[in-house]
């Protein structure tokens, strides 16, 4: 079995190669890395399958992202993304329940929602405003912030209320983020480690009450 640096060699030498005809060149290399990783992928998708049964029934290749960047709107991209992704979301909301990203020194493992619609934004808002203080305790449970820290923030970030709240709400920190989500960055050799898939499923163990939360908020048409 390829090790799992080779993958990491690769994303390596591609990141200092970015182009088509770097790519053309090695193209056996980088369907042997992300064959290694799908590889990883089906056994992190047992381990998860622990907790939800439907992550074993997926398969892993349906997982990952294409490595070809879209540039449609972003012309200055990169033609190829530097990184392999793996996310298992079991649903069709714009919550990513998982979100696995590796590449040499820019792993990450993570959860939420990303820049959600207007609309899922408004029913998290609603429910901040119930009931702020369940989601707040969720956050702050010891064993989350010693894995995931904060939740993450961006420079899309209100600088002041959402429309329709007081400056001084009570969870104003949480209603002026635009994105929900909670993220905590890897090493390599945590990734390259045997155990990773055993890893990657205390990961998500610990990210559950945080899924749960979002997924009741914005599944809801009124609160």
């Amino acid at each position: 079995m390829l090790p799992k640096s080779a993958i990491f060699e690769f994303l390596t030498d591609l990141r200092h190669n970015n182009s088509k005809d770097w790519m053309d060149e090695n193209r056996d290399r980088y369907h042997q890395a992300r064959d290694r990783w799908v590889q990883e992928v089906g056994q992190i998708l047992e381990a998860l399958a622990e907790f939800d049964e439907g992550f074993g029934l997926l398969e892993p290749k349906s997982t990952l992202s294409r490595i070809n960047n879209n540039r449609r709107f972003h012309p200055d991209r990169p033609l190829y993304k530097d990184y392999f992704t793996c996310d298992p979301s079991l649903d069709a909301m714009q919550l990513s329940v998982l979100h696995i990203s590796i590449g040499p020194g820019t792993s990450f493992v993570g959860a939420g929602m990303h820049h959600p619609s207007s609309e899922h934004l408004r029913l998290f808002h609603q429910a901040i405003d119930l009931h702020g203080d369940e989601f707040r305790e969720i956050i702050q449970q010891p064993e989350i912030k010693a894995f995931y820290g904060e939740l993450s923030t961006s420079d899309r970030d209100l600088k002041t209320a959402p429309r329709g709240y007081a400056k001084d709400h009570p969870h104003i920190d949480i209603l002026r983020r635009k994105s929900l989500t909670l993220m905590r960055t890897m090493t390599d050799e945590e990734v390259c480690a045997d155990n990773f898939p055993e890893w990657i499923a205390r990961a998500y163990e610990l990210l559950m009450p945080f899924n749960a939360y979002l997924a009741e908020a914005i599944q809801k048409e009124s609160v």
